[in-house]
């Protein structure tokens, strides 16, 4: 049996040949910038399907690769990297998450010659070509939470805070929508750079807007680092948080919460007491055995990200592959260190 999958550095793939034995996998993940603290979970994951698929036979007989492009950096920078590796022959296909700015570079410079398989949940709309999405819209991931917390939670009075990017650009118009729908109220919107930024005006809204809730499509440290501000404000105690980008990870990050008042909405949730989602559960005993015990989490980023390779395994074999149905958004609640799940 062979040896566990090692990811390969973009510029070795580009510089190195390779047999003709092999299929090539570019995993464009964040391993710096706002998402790299997902970034053990996701290398993991990955490794564990391309081992998996090498079990199996590899695709028609060819083992399984990976190689790395750091998804964290400027979106010309990861686009150029991209299309440098597959002008050379180094990667056949490609799977990963990033912001969305990034994933539209990387979408625009492959303009359709090679496969992009993009994992995580996305800004909606028309997809270009050769790109598959296996991640949900806006609209599918926020709106029954949404509905659950304005029903059951009373949060009525909205604040909408993001990064100026495309994705929380997109959440915001479908939170204005269902929030209208259902009686509530959008009552201040701000979208930020990317950090790091001064909290202190986004707090300032929520507290004179009087609030009582607030939809966080901040991402990774910058979710963190507000989070966290948001706690040493007070207001954790008193005021909703819904985010469609919080994790695991992220929640590690931020030393847990144990207000009953952070919520997310992600396609899986890990559950410390073993009531959470079985496949989820199961792909952490597969990386458990693989990795060890002090495996990372497996958070829904790299989840996707395991299900982006076997998608791509299956493209490279038969050369079209319909994407499984998006897995639907679960509503969790964060409980101290873990999420359980509501609704």
């Amino acid at each position: 049996m062979p040896g566990p999958t090692v990811p390969i550095d973009a510029w070795e793939a580009a510089v190195t040949g390779r047999s003709p034995g092999v299929v090539r996998v570019g995993l464009a993940v964040p391993l710096s910038g706002p998402l790299a603290m997902t970034a053990p979970s996701a290398l993991d994951l990955a490794g564990l399907a391309a081992d998996e698929l090498n079990d199996a036979g590899g695709v028609r007989g060819r083992a399984v690769e990976l190689v790395t492009v750091d998804a964290g950096r400027r979106p010309a920078e990861v686009a150029a990297d991209v299309a440098a590796l597959h002008a050379a022959g180094a990667v056949d296909v490609f799977v990963g998450f990033s912001t969305s700015d990034v994933s539209r570079a990387v979408a625009a410079a492959l303009a359709g010659r090679a496969g992009y398989v993009f994992t995580p949940p996305h800004e909606g709309g028309r997809s270009r070509p050769g790109v598959l999405r296996i991640g949900s819209s806006p609209l599918a991931q926020h709106a029954a939470a949404l509905a659950w917390l304005v029903r059951s939670r009373r949060a009525r009075r909205w604040v909408l805070l993001g990064t100026d990017y495309v994705w929380p650009q997109a959440v915001h118009r479908a939170a204005r929508a269902v929030l209208a729908d259902l009686g509530a109220e959008v009552v201040g919107e701000r979208l930020v750079p990317f950090g790091p930024t001064d909290p202190g005006p986004a707090l300032d809204l929520v507290r004179r807007t009087r609030a009582d809730a607030v939809l966080l499509s901040l991402v990774g440290r910058d979710l963190v680092a507000f989070n966290r501000a948001f706690a040493r404000a007070g207001l954790d105690r008193r005021v909703v948080r819904l985010s469609g980008a919080l994790e695991e990870n992220g929640l590690y990050a931020v030393g847990g919460d144990g207000t009953g008042e952070l919520y997310a909405c992600m396609p899986s949730f890990a559950a410390a007491d073993g009531t959470g989602d079985e496949g989820q559960l199961d792909l952490q005993e597969r990386l458990a055995a693989r990795a060890g015990p002090s495996a990372p989490v497996v958070c829904a980023y790299a989840r996707g990200v395991h299900d982006g390779v076997r998608t791509a395994a299956a493209l490279l074999a038969g050369g079209d592959a319909a994407p499984a149905r998006p897995a639907p958004s679960r509503l969790a609640r964060a409980d101290g260190l873990v999420f359980r799940e509501v609704g």
